[in-house]
């Protein structure tokens, strides 16, 4: 639903009221729309200064007849329709403006200790300090989710493009997303090319979509894109969906592999799921390495490749990514775990924010 479309229902609603202390500003809005028809914004905007302009006038000795409810007296279904207008005019801004940048995380191939691809990940230029979870939460909420979402996706391909060709690029969607007709022609007009790209899923794909999304998905299998799902909603069903689906990799979070090096349950959890990868030709990635002694066993298990603060933060820095073609180094990993005081702090913070994607050290957009 577009802003223009909601301004009308919003001022459908104020007109449909009845309440004569109203009646003044309610003529002035529709004096408005005829001098401005095409233009409902406008005078929706103009409504609202009246009204603010009206509620604060002191002493209430303002004629009765011009003096509307309070704005915290808006009916439920008028106040909803507005903030949903406010929501629909910050997304719409922040498209038009590209009021977006890129990071990056390295994703190490734990045998070869170098990087084999990278997650890319939105960070937002606003005034209100809004992370990315929520202004996907909140351009999903007023219809607008996908051209977030396919925005993020363009300019972290355009940004990938200058990245060395042997790394795959990992973007976040929604499973909602991949069934927009849009996605395929989002392809034919980026740099990047599709068999360097890999779907990241943010979301489990509800069991009505799951047919429509193997249909969608596999035309653009087909033409070398690859798909990547995690373990943040495991149980019988996701793990017979998976068998049909295939995906390229699975990544497994904090919730699999933390204590992998001290609880024996754990470990054993992620050698069977090491064993699961290999029969099914399946990339098993450890989302969220966060001590040495994590990645050890994580390496002697067989996981394939690892992704973490441990490992690598984002950075939106090209000089960071260049430096991520050095090897790693196993002694040095251990003076940096053991230096970065604030680390602590910035997992706790990670963990809250994406505890229901059960991983730490990676945002998931």
């Amino acid at each position: 639903m577009t802003v223009r479309v909601q301004a009308w229902g919003i001022i459908a609603a104020v007109l449909a009221d009845s309440d004569p202390a109203g009646a003044a500003i309610r003529q002035r809005l529709s004096d408005s729309l005829a001098e401005n028809p095409g233009v409902p914004e406008r005078a929706l905007l103009e409504y609202l200064l009246d009204r603010r302009q009206q509620d604060g006038a002191d002493g209430g000795t303002h004629d009765a007849a011009r003096a509307p409810q309070p704005l915290n007296a808006m009916p439920p279904l008028l106040a909803e329709r507005l903030d949903s207008l406010r929501s629909l005019s910050r997304i719409s801004a922040l498209l038009e403006n590209q009021m977006l940048m890129t990071a990056f995380q390295p994703i190490y191939g734990l045998e070869s200790r170098r990087v084999v691809g990278v997650e890319a990940l939105s960070r937002f230029v606003s005034d209100d300090g809004a992370g990315a979870e929520l202004w996907f939460a909140e351009a999903a909420a007023v219809g607008l989710g996908a051209n977030l979402e396919f925005s993020a996706l363009a300019s972290a391909a355009a940004v990938a493009a200058t990245l060395p060709q042997h790394l795959y690029v990992a973007l976040n969607i929604s499973p909602k997303s991949c069934l927009d007709p849009r996605l395929p022609e989002l392809f034919d007009h980026i740099e990047l090319p599709i068999s360097r790209i890999v779907l990241e899923l943010t979301e489990g794909i509800p069991d009505e979509e799951y047919s429509h999304f193997v249909s969608a998905i596999t035309p653009l299998r087909e033409r070398g894109l690859r798909i990547a799902i995690d373990d943040s909603h495991p149980n019988a069903g996701t793990l017979s969906r998976m068998l049909h689906l295939r995906p390229d990799f699975i990544k497994l979070g904090r919730n699999t592999i933390s204590g992998v090096d001290l609880d024996p349950s754990q470990h054993a959890l992620a050698s069977c799921l090491v064993d699961f990868a290999e029969q099914t030709g399946t990339v098993l990635v450890a989302e969220g390495v966060e001590t040495p002694e994590e990645l050890r066993v994580l390496t002697e298990l067989g996981f394939s490749a690892g992704q973490g603060y441990l490992l690598g933060r984002p950075s939106v820095r090209p000089k960071d990514w260049a430096a991520w073609n050095t090897p790693l180094d196993p002694e040095g990993l251990r003076r940096i775990s053991a230096e970065d005081g604030h680390a602590a702090e910035d997992r706790q913070t990670t963990q809250d924010r994406h505890a229901s994607h059960g991983s730490s050290g990676s945002d998931r957009h």
